[in-house]
Order: C-alpha cells, then sequence, then structure tokens
C-alpha cells in the first residue's frame, strides 16, 4: 500500500511526535508499505513564533498537491494541524479524497499558555480541522473522552511504543559517563523546556540529591539561570540519553497537558520509576486508566509525594510495565484506522474495532 503521511513535525526537531512518526514509518516500510513523508524541510520555512528549532511550511500547498498527484497515495494521514496537515486537507477536500487524522498534541493549551488565546477557541479551530477526517486517532482513552466531550468525532484510540533494545534494562543504577558521579537520589526530567511542560514544577521540588535536565525550549534561559544548581544537559542522542535514564533513581513528568508522554515509557524500559500527576498521559503509561493501581510509578496530586513514593519502586516493575508498548503493535492500529483514500475503494476499506468511538455531534 502507498501511504501519504503529512506533517509538521519531523527531523531535525526532537520531540515525542517525531519519535512516534519515525518509529511508525520504519515499522510500516518493514512490512511492505511505501511511506511517502511530507514534512518541512521540503519547503521554504520560517519559525514558528515563541518556539526556536521549529520551522513551519511557507504557503506549501501547490508543492503539496505536486507531491501528491506525483504518488496517487492509497491513503493519506495527516499527522500535525500545522501548515502542511492543512494543505493536506485542502487538497483531499478539492479531490474528493477520503483521510485519517491524527491528534497528538493539545496545542489549544500549548497557545493558552503561551498567548492566553482561549481553549474554548483553539478547541473549535482543531474540531474544524478533524470534522471530515475519515478517524481521528489518539493515543489515550482519556484524551479520547475529552475531544469526545468536546464535540470532535469519529475518534479512534491508538497507541505508541517503545524501543527496548535501544533503551536496554539497568537492575541498578548505573553512573553516566556524561555526567560522572552525582548525589543521589538522581532525579530527572527529559522533555522540551516549554510553557505546556510545567518544568517548574519539577525544579521546585524540595529533593534532595540531584536534579538533571534534558531538553530545551523557549524558557530554557530563564530557568537555567533561576535554578543553577540544576545540571542541564541540552539535546543529547539515543545512547546518551539511554545512559543518564539508567543513572536516574525516578524520573519526574510534571506535565498535566501531555496526551501520552514517550520519555516515561524510554525511562522505564531502562528501569527507572516515574512520578507524575494522575492526568491522561501518565495514567495511560502506568496502566492506571483502567482503575487498576499504576504500574512502574507513582501517582499523585502531589509531586513531591509522587517522586518521593516511586523511589521505592522497582526496576524491574517499570522496565515490565514498558514491555507493555511495541511500536509493531502501534503500527498495525495504524494500518487498520487508514482508509482508502478513493471514495470509490470503500469496499475494502478496514474493518473498526471496538476501541473505535463515533459520534454524532454536528459542531
Amino acid at each position: 500500500m502507498k501511504i501519504a503521511l503529512l506533517t509538521d513535525a519531523w527531523l531535525p526537531q526532537v520531540n515525542g511526535v517525531v519519535t512516534t512518526l519515525q518509529e511508525l514509518v520504519r515499522e510500516l516500510e518493514s512490512v511492505g508499505h511505501e511511506v511517502l513523508v511530507v514534512h518541512p524541510g521540503q519547503f521554504a520555512t520560517r519559525p514558528c513564533p515563541g518556539y526556536a528549532g521549529i520551522d513551519l511550511a511557507v504557503r506549501p500547498g501547490q508543492l503539496v498537491a505536486k507531491m501528491l498527484d506525483a504518488m496517487q497515495p492509497d491513503a493519506i494521514h495527516l499527522a500535525t494541524e500545522g501548515p502542511l496537515g492543512w494543505a493536506g486537507r485542502r487538497y483531499c477536500l478539492r479531490q474528493g479524497l477520503a483521510f485519517t487524522t491524527a491528534f497528538h498534541t493539545k496545542f489549544p493549551e500549548i497557545l493558552y499558555a503561551a498567548l492566553r488565546i482561549p481553549l474554548a477557541w483553539g478547541y473549535a479551530l482543531f474540531r474544524h480541522f478533524h470534522r471530515p477526517s475519515s478517524g481521528v486517532m489518539v493515543p489515550t482513552h482519556g484524551v479520547l473522552q475529552m475531544l469526545e466531550q468536546r464535540g470532535f468525532s469519529n475518534l479512534r484510540q491508538w497507541t505508541h511504543g517503545v524501543d527496548t533494545q535501544a533503551f536496554p534494562f539497568h537492575g541498578e543504577v548505573c553512573q553516566s559517563p556524561l555526567t560522572g558521579a552525582l548525589a543521589h537520589p538522581v532525579s530527572l526530567y527529559v522533555g522540551r523546556i516549554s510553557y505546556e511542560k510545567n518544568v517548574e514544577a519539577f525544579l521546585r521540588l524540595d529533593m534532595p540529591g540531584t536534579k538533571v535536565v534534558c531538553g530545551v525550549g523557549p524558557l530554557e534561559a530563564r530557568l537555567k539561570a533561576k535554578y543553577p544548581q540544576v545540571r542541564w544537559l541540552g539535546i543529547l542522542d539515543r545512547a546518551a540519553l539511554a545512559q543518564v535514564y539508567a543513572a536516574a533513581d525516578v524520573f519526574v513528568f510534571p506535565s498535566r497537558s501531555e496526551t501520552f508522554g514517550l520519555v516515561m515509557l524510554e525511562a522505564m524500559a531502562c528501569g527507572t520509576p516515574v512520578a507524575a500527576f494522575p492526568v491522561d498521559g501518565p495514567m495511560e503509561v502506568l496502566g492506571a486508566h483502567t482503575g487498576r493501581p499504576p504500574q512502574g510509578g507513582v501517582l499523585h496530586d502531589n509531586l513531591l509525594t509522587a517522586s518521593q513514593e516511586a523511589l521505592s519502586v522497582t526496576r524491574s516493575e517499570a522496565r515490565s510495565r514498558a514491555l507493555d508498548f511495541t511500536w509493531a503493535q502501534a503500527a498495525q492500529l495504524f494500518q487498520q484506522y487508514l482508509v482508502p483514500a478513493h471514495v470509490a475503494d470503500t469496499e475494502v476499506s478496514v474493518s473498526v474495532t471496538k476501541t473505535v468511538t463515533s459520534l454524532s455531534s454536528g459542531r
């Protein structure tokens, strides 16, 4: 099958969406599919306002149409709601083609945190973007319910995975060559240093030992100046990041708005337990969304309490939970949710599983 994947998030960006899409493409190609990735690097770009390191395509419509005309894909997936997503959406609607979309990021919350744009406005725009989609893939049951309540339709519960070879298990905390000896316990945060990540909730914790931060973002300079005692490591490659995960006693995930949180799975794969708030992403990753106790970490409304209690979670428990998530499973679900681009091909449309909800709201 020829699959066109349009995304505003791609290399050299470093974030969970890029990781997810890279792994997805790798898995799809490994089972024989041809994937055309349409990404910002193929267009003239400009920096995303307020987000250094993220470039957006400028006026991509004509070239997007040319690329899709040349490929004649069997299925079209719009992974993001940026300029390329909107260009793909416009192309499909003009050509009468069916397509799927994904909701990876709570951008309305980001817009509110950064620019104070009301949440209702942001979600109205996103609801408009996704309305003609034949299937909106979402990473957790909690996000699906939230979007359902906000009037989104054709929702499909997807999932993500983790490369357990790239992030190998360590039964004991290991010293990282990158950091050298650190005072324990070592509390680690990995992710963008930006408005929606709530990083300062981690930095403010009155924890003994050492705090370590991996990542960059628009708040980096201010927070580095405010918290000079923290070890700031910037962006690391996978091998170095795996070593840093293995050197931590606890991985602290302070975001309240994350739709999933791949970094938690990466830490857990290395054996490092997670401390987080009991919100959508962490609840799904730790298995608490079903009403069961969390596995591989601790969820608590008090992040300090969660961090302290997570120190007692065994590294083997964290690894065991991470093994429940594979990219092969994520790619298989993705393939199931794709729809034929041409309406005449609907008789070969994929089957819908019980994880799918279809709503009748016309908002």
